[in-house]
C-alpha cells in the first residue's frame, strides 16, 4: 500500500474526491496519510481530520517552508504528493528532491492557460476572454516548470453560454478534477 500526501491552501474540494475515491474502493493501492496547508483558515486540515487523516499546517510565509514541508513528507515515508489546489509555487531543490513524485492537478486543458499566475478563478476568467468552447482539467507532475511536468491525464469539459468563472470552475472540478486526480492516483500508486 502507497503512501499518499495531499497538499492543499483552501477548501479541500479535491482533497475529498481522493479521500471519497478511497473509502469506495476507486483508490486501492494507496492510503492518504498526510494532508498539508501552507494556509491556517484551510477548510481542508477540518476534512482531513474528520477522515481521520494527519493533518497540519506549514504557513507559506514562515521561515524554513520548503525544509519544513520536506521534512514532514520525509517523516511520513510518503510514496507519492499531490498537490491540489496548493497554492505555492514549490523550487527547484524541492521538486528535485521529490522527483517523480509529485502530481498536480490544473483546471485547464494544458498548454492552455497554464504556468506562472494561472491558478483558480484566473484560469477560468482567461478561457472565457478567450471565448474558447472547451476547457478541461489536466493531471501532470511537478517539476520546476510551472505546469511544465509532463501530463498523465486529461479531460475536457464544455464552456456553455452564459458561464461565469465561479460556475465554470464548479464544473471542471465536478467533471474533470474530481474524477480524473483519484484515477491518476490509483494509476501511479498500482505500479
Amino acid at each position: 500500500m502507497k503512501k499518499v500526501a495531499v497538499l492543499v491552501s483552501g477548501g479541500g474540494t479535491n482533497l475529498q474526491a481522493i479521500l471519497d475515491a478511497e473509502k469506495n474502493g476507486i483508490i486501492k493501492s494507496a492510503s492518504v496519510v498526510l494532508v498539508v496547508s501552507d494556509s491556517e483558515g484551510a477548510f481542508a486540515l477540518k476534512r482531513a481530520e474528520g477522515a481521520g487523516v494527519k493533518a497540519i499546517c506549514i504557513p507559506k510565509k514562515s521561515e524554513g517552508f520548503e525544509k519544513r514541508l520536506t521534512e514532514a513528507l520525509d517523516e511520513a515515508g510518503v510514496d507519492l504528493i499531490v498537490l491540489a489546489g496548493f497554492l505555492s509555487i514549490l523550487s527547484a531543490e524541492f521538486t528535485k528532491h521529490f522527483e517523480g513524485k509529485i502530481i498536480n492537478v490544473h483546471p485547464s486543458l494544458i498548454p492552455s492557460f497554464c504556468g506562472k499566475g494561472y491558478y483558480g478563478l484566473k484560469v477560468h476568467e482567461a478561457a472565457l476572454a478567450r471565448g474558447v468552447k472547451v476547457t478541461g482539467a489536466t493531471v501532470h507532475y511537478v517539476n520546476e516548470i510551472p505546469d511544465g511536468g509532463a501530463i498523465i491525464a486529461q479531460k475536457a469539459v464544455a464552456v456553455e453560454e452564459g458561464d461565469t468563472p465561479e460556475i465554470l470552475q464548479k464544473r471542471v472540478m465536478r467533471e474533470a478534477e474530481h474524477i480524473i486526480l483519484p484515477l491518476a492516483v490509483e494509476q501511479i500508486c498500482s505500479r
